[in-house]
């Protein structure tokens, strides 16, 4: 069965929004044995959106359209798409009745435009907005299956993985399968992973391997076509120990969306362990990156950002003399700095980042110095990094290396 995308918005050919529902989209899709053929942009634009519906109707079995679907007269693709299949636009009960409830729950005016967001094709099957206004439509021609979602990715995927998904599988059962499973690694490079790997990359066939490089991390994913789910987890399985024996060092975890912060909080969690922090260079990123996990409050308290020197001596309570002998950028300040910030706060463990995050120097020291300690009841440890590029990545670079000390820490 072959598919193809189309995203709609002239945002999109502008720069101003990066398309990322083409990819989750095409996952999902080879998930259910669909395969991605195409993936188009379109600005909003109604003869040139028509065009590619021509073309696309012509090759594609199922042909995927994200946005245009909101109340403003550039949300154009329903009223293209309906005129192409030749549908009326009605509209759907249950969408409306979710509308006048938000609108009066909002205690704010209904303007007549935002009713275009619940209209359907006479024809078609609604699918229900559980984060928006705008429903979807999912329609059958003779030829062609039109799946329309809108274009807010909060939106566009809990539609797709609730209601789009299950539908599409009902109604394309394939044969064959295609399952897919994402290995995440940190501490090593796209470059040298794929060295390492380079005998089981060049002889893959089924599953196939295919590495993406992310800021600061490497990610696998693994795809498996296969007629039997059992078969295909198994063969998943083997590829998965051959690869963790050649950089099993350096895995820590699964899934697209399942970050190293994640796996950390969980794991401090699981082993009923708190964590607090002291940060100078990177200002509370560490501390706000933890804070983004749900579930983080259990393990984490609150910490220290101590960016000038004075405050580490105030907040901290290190010593004036130390700082002064040894400076800021250096392992005797991220020792002092982890161990303080653990007794005061009273935590198992504490990270301290101290450094130079750029685009000077400190204290005869490189843009992208950074030590990283860490404290705990029975050790106090600091760490040298060498980071490299502008201010930003150096900082990124700087709360993943903490994460990381912390994960291997605590296992």
């Amino acid at each position: 069965m072959k598919a193809e995308i189309i995203a709609v918005g002239t945002e999109i050919l502008l720069g101003q929004v990066v398309n990322t529902n083409a990819t989750f989209i095409s996952e999902e899709l080879a998930d259910l044995g669909i395969e991605v053929y195409y993936h188009s942009v379109v600005g909003d634009n109604p003869a040139r959106l028509e065009n590619l519906l021509q073309i696309a109707d012509e090759r594609s079995d199922l042909v995927v359209l994200c946005g245009g679907l909101g109340p403003t007269t550039d949300d154009l693709t329903k009223d293209v798409v309906a005129k192409h299949v030749g549908q009326n636009l009605v509209e759907d009960y249950a969408g409306r009745k979710e509308l006048d409830a938000f609108f009066t729950k909002a205690k704010r005016e209904m303007t007549p435009n935002n009713l275009r967001q619940v209209l359907i094709f006479e024809e078609g099957i609604a699918l229900p907005n559980e984060t928006g206004l705008a429903i979807g439509i999912f329609y059958q021609s003779a030829t062609t299956a039109f799946l329309l979602l809108p274009g807010p990715p909060s939106e566009l995927r809990p539609m797709f993985l609730h209601h789009a998904k299950p539908l599409l599988e009902e109604k394309f059962s394939q044969t064959d399968q295609l399952i897919s499973r994402v290995l995440r690694f940190y501490g090593i490079g796209e470059s040298k992973l794929v060295s390492q790997l380079a005998d089981l990359i060049e002889k893959q066939t089924n599953p196939t391997i295919a590495p993406y490089a992310k800021p600061n991390e490497v990610t696998l994913r693994l795809t498996v076509k296969a007629s039997d789910k059992a078969m295909g987890m198994k063969l998943l399985d083997e590829t998965e120990a051959a690869i963790k024996k050649e950089v099993g060092e350096y895995f820590y975890g699964y899934g697209e969306e399942n970050s190293l912060e994640a796996v950390v909080v969980k794991l401090l969690q699981e082993k009923n362990c708190s964590i607090t922090a002291a940060e100078s260079l990177t200002a509370g990123q560490f501390q706000a990156t933890l804070a983004n996990i749900s579930g983080a409050s259990k393990v984490f308290a609150g910490g220290f950002v101590t960016y000038a020197k004075e405050q580490k001596e105030k907040l901290l309570q290190i010593d004036a003399a130390l700082l002064q002998e040894y400076g800021v950028v250096s392992e005797a300040c991220a020792k002092a700095m982890a161990k303080n910030a653990r007794k005061i706060i009273g935590a198992d463990y504490a990270l301290s980042f101290t450094g130079v995050a750029g685009p000077d120097e400190l204290e005869g020291q490189p843009a992208g110095t950074v030590w990283i300690g860490l404290a705990s009841e029975t050790e106090v440890t600091a760490h040298l990094y060498h980071f490299t590029r502008d201010r930003a990545y150096v900082r990124h670079s700087a709360v993943m290396a903490g994460l990381d000390l912390l994960r291997r820490a605590v296992l």
